[in-house]
């Protein structure tokens, strides 16, 4: 068995035709599709059901699948630890985050380390911190940077995790809002915006926990009238006058044409690094001490 043949597999496998696997892979099709027929030979059982319209797995294939991705990461890692005694990182870095990072420039820090490292492909997927945490512990993810409550756990076992900013949330609120008349200088007290309808991230999701958690250990109860997944739609949603949110005080110059008050026993949020202790590649430990030292 042949890592090559691998490759093939998984390409056959994420593209659902031969055709394109062979132009992702940069070989004619007639050689590849040989080289997967004589891995099905040696494996005694086809891997792919193979019609004039489509191609999938069969069930062998679909257990074989995860073993050809893990014996080619694998490989990929070997050649990175090598290449990294040399003296020169390469191989692959996956990274996720949330949107609505404040504690660092993403964009500027994967520039940066492109930069600086030019033979690692970089791969960046944004998402919710839940997800994203369950795949940096799955491995589908080298490392991502979330947005959490306090209680959030992430010292789970194969995991690291460091925090990078504390930051506590403020009032969001239309201009045209009663609350927005506030006096400047005025801290409103949680249980003031009780009686409010709010907007806020789908429930139960991290973003939404921040606030939940600090209603519930305050005994008050609030309505989430309107859920939105993504800040400008939520944004939106508060410029229109449909409710009040309760968002980090940091991401406040992103959302123009919305009065920020401060609230007294309001919601916290941590943002968090996190990343796959096996999966700690010589690429991945280098994005790790780009990273700047805890506010």
């Amino acid at each position: 068995m042949e890592l090559q043949q691998l490759r093939y597999v998984v390409a056959v496998a994420e593209t659902g035709g031969f055709t394109r696997a062979a132009e992702r892979c940069l070989v004619v099709q007639s050689a590849l599709s040989h080289q997967i027929a004589k891995l099905e030979k040696e494996l005694g059982t086809r891997l792919f059901e193979r019609t004039s319209r489509r191609v999938r797995l069969t069930a062998a294939g679909e257990a074989f699948l995860p073993a050809a991705r893990q014996a080619l990461e694998a490989a990929e890692r070997a050649r990175a630890e090598v290449a990294a005694a040399t003296g020169e990182i390469r191989g692959r870095l996956s990274v996720g985050a949330i949107s609505t990072v404040t504690a660092l420039d993403v964009p500027d820090l994967m520039r940066t380390f492109h930069d600086r490292y030019p033979q690692v492909r970089l791969k960046l997927i944004d998402g919710m911190s839940e997800s994203l945490v369950d795949t940096v512990r799955e491995g589908g993810l080298d490392l991502a940077i979330l947005g959490v409550p306090p209680s959030f756990r992430t010292d789970r076992p194969g995991l690291g995790s460091r925090t990078l900013a504390v930051d506590h949330h403020v009032a969001v609120i239309a201009p045209g809002h009663p609350l927005a008349r506030t006096r400047r200088g005025t801290v409103l007290p949680l249980e003031r915006l009780a009686d409010e309808a709010f907007v806020d991230f789908p429930a139960g999701s991290a973003a939404r926990a921040q606030t939940d958690e600090a209603f519930q250990a305050a005994g008050l109860h609030r309505e989430v009238a309107f859920e939105a997944r993504f800040l400008g739609f939520l944004a939106d949603l508060v410029r229109g006058g449909l409710g009040i949110s309760l968002l980090p005080s940091r991401l406040v110059p992103r959302l123009p044409g919305l009065t920020a008050v401060p609230v007294r026993g309001g919601p916290v949020r941590e943002e968090r690094l996190v990343w796959n202790e096996a999966r700690r590649s010589p690429a991945a430990a280098a994005f790790l001490d780009m990273v700047p030292a805890p506010e």
